[in-house]
């Protein structure tokens, strides 16, 4: 299983003693634009920008947004630009199980139990699971108890030696994938916790089972599958990944919905075979 990451614990890392100008500029370098095309875009003057991101000039709120939205920077580190700037946080954070989010969570219920016999599940910015179907239910079977002890965490889950990893058979192409996904959600967010995730399952040793193990029967597929035994079986899957379009809080905007969609007929028969 993979997901796109986008909770609290993902704290950002701020470097110290830096204020808006220095973190605005590294926005800007990270995601390659000028100071002329950022300026063009925000509606202000090249020259504007460099005084920002120098300290000469003091952004007005409006302004930091302004260029962090042009910059896509997260909604977490947009509050933390305002902050480094001595202004409050523009976008609130509020806790999943609140009274506010109940029409939300309900909502995510539904939707990936309706995708049921397939399985579904929606992750935090950890990748931590904060709802799941029966399908990731089945898939989980026999994975012992440490692993699932909440919060249930699906990095772990898969990459583990006691977990999914010696039941995929493609391991080392899908654990190069996670891998590779979760380097650049820290490039992204630059979480203190997230690398300390990442160093933590990139350490797990690949289960001799799957050293030498070849891939199930090559198939034209439209993306790389995880091909994983269920039962005697080997089961195909594509992920996708699905988020909240333009967020206005801090807890939305890291939730991410994993489905898991088969990738032959096969997959598709055994699973509803499981479910009916």
């Amino acid at each position: 299983m993979t997901t796109a990451a986008t909770g609290s614990s993902a704290s950002v890392v701020t470097p110290a003693g830096k204020g808006v100008g220095p973190l605005l500029r590294a926005w800007r370098e990270r995601r390659r634009v000028s100071q002329l095309e950022l300026a063009l875009r925000a509606d202000s003057s090249a020259r504007h920008v460099s005084f920002i991101e120098t300290g000469r000039s003091r952004p007005s709120e409006e302004m930091i947004l302004r260029l962090a939205e042009h910059l896509d920077v997260p909604v977490r580190e947009r509050n933390a630009l305002l902050l480094a700037a001595g202004y409050a946080p523009h976008y609130p954070e509020t806790p999943l199980d609140s009274p506010e989010l109940e029409t939300l969570r309900e909502g995510m219920e539904r939707l990936i139990q309706g995708y049921e016999p397939y399985p579904a599940l929606v992750v935090d910015a950890m990748y931590d699971v904060v709802a799941a179907n029966r399908g990731v239910v089945m898939l989980m079977e026999g994975v012992p108890e440490h692993l699932l002890r909440p919060p249930l965490n699906v990095m772990r889950l898969t990459l583990h030696p006691e977990g999914l990893a010696p039941r995929i058979r493609n391991l080392r192409e899908w654990r190069g994938h996670l891998l590779a996904q979760m380097e650049r959600q820290i490039a992204l967010y630059r979480s203190g916790p997230l690398r300390a995730l990442y160093e933590e399952v990139a350490a797990y040793p690949v289960p001799e089972t799957a050293m030498d193990r070849e891939p199930a029967e090559p198939v034209p597929y439209f993306a790389l599958p995880m091909q994983i035994e269920h039962e005697g079986r080997v089961l195909s899957f594509i992920s996708s990944i699905s988020t909240f379009n333009t967020p206005m809080d801090v807890t939305v905007a890291e939730l991410a919905i994993e489905t898991l969609l088969p990738a032959d007929p096969a997959t598709v028969k055994y699973l509803h075979s499981l479910m009916s």
